[in-house]
């Protein structure tokens, strides 16, 4: 699987992309939409670049009522970072006043490669924009998240085919008394995915996230380590949806899931992806389906063939 469409839709708002220089074009009232600043990827010397398209952004629309940017592709974003358009941003916080929400690299296969994706530390962002209350990153490759308190952010989502340790310690290390939801897709080492359930422990503790309802742990090659560590952890009883979709769950994993005991709390489980038996997949809707709780068990894996009788398993989004 790779992620082949552009956001359509972002903090509850439909996407509008920003138009070219000289496009005719009627413009949304600025709050109705998230705004999706996107220039080519493979850029030719006739191209526009991000920065002055941003600028003519920021002439061009009311600025005070901008609640929601979704930056899409820059130049050659494989070998550039993002530290740039996060600086830019940064600097027009004085006139984003009224900014609640920011996605930052909303690029496809055809435009980069999730795990091409050059990121950035993105936490000044947050420094800069306190009331901002959604945040979302795509790629892994130089992304940092240094440790940081902030008292409005509700949601926030970070999609790599690799996630450093290092940045989950940092998440892991923040003090977030809003969040509601976090999503993380952890990945695989091949693209630099080197978390740990060590290195989650503080978030399943659930101490600097104690409004914490949605938790999405996706998209990882250690799914049975993540989800025994999430059978057993604090953080559990008080969520609404967990989310171990995408990743290589097999039945150990779930049947350490259901050893818990505390999953009929939830409202949603979100397996889909998975490597189950049927019998399993079958164990686990069932042991739900009394307590209300709305399993997705959909896209079932089977292993490939190695040769060895093993078999190779794998998450659903890598390079």
């Amino acid at each position: 699987m790779t992620i082949g469409v552009h956001l359509q839709e972002f903090h509850g708002l439909p996407v509008c992309e920003f138009p070219a220089p000289g496009a005719a074009a009627e413009l949304p009232d600025a709050a109705s939409v998230a705004w999706r600043l996107s220039v080519p990827t493979y850029a030719e010397p006739e191209d526009e670049q991000w920065q002055p398209l941003f600028e003519r952004f920021l002439a061009t629309v009311d600025t005070a009522r901008v609640r929601a940017v979704v930056v899409g592709g820059w130049d050659e974003p494989y070998e550039t970072s993002s530290a740039a358009i996060v600086t830019a941003l940064i600097g027009a916080n004085d006139r984003l006043t009224g900014l609640e929400a920011v996605f930052l690299g909303d690029m496809t296969f055809e435009d980069c490669e999730i795990s091409w994706i050059v990121q950035s530390d993105v936490t000044p962002l947050l420094a800069a924009y306190p009331a901002l209350r959604a945040l979302g990153v795509r790629g892994g490759t130089g992304l940092a998240f240094p440790p940081v308190r902030h008292t409005g952010l509700r949601s926030l989502l970070v999609e790599t085919g690799g996630l450093s340790g290092a940045v989950v310690r940092g998440i892991a290390g923040s003090e977030l008394p809003a969040l509601e939801d976090l999503e993380l897709w952890l990945g695989t080492d091949t693209y630099g995915g080197d978390t740990t359930v060590a290195d989650l422990a503080p978030l399943l503790a659930g101490d600097r996230v104690p409004a914490l309802r949605r938790l999405g742990l996706r998209n990882s090659d250690i799914q049975d380590e993540v989800a025994a560590a999430v059978a057993d952890a604090p953080v559990l009883a008080r969520l609404e949806a967990l989310d171990l979709s995408m990743g290589t769950l097999t039945d150990v994993g779930a049947v350490a899931l259901l050893a818990g005991g505390a999953l009929t709390g939830l409202r949603r489980l979100g397996l889909a992806h998975h490597y189950l038996s049927k019998e399993t997949a079958d164990r686990v809707a069932a042991a739900l389906a009394p307590h209300g709780v709305l399993v997705d068990l959909g896209d079932p894996q089977t292993p490939e063939d190695d040769g060895a009788g093993e078999g190779h398993r794998y998450v659903a989004v890598a390079e």
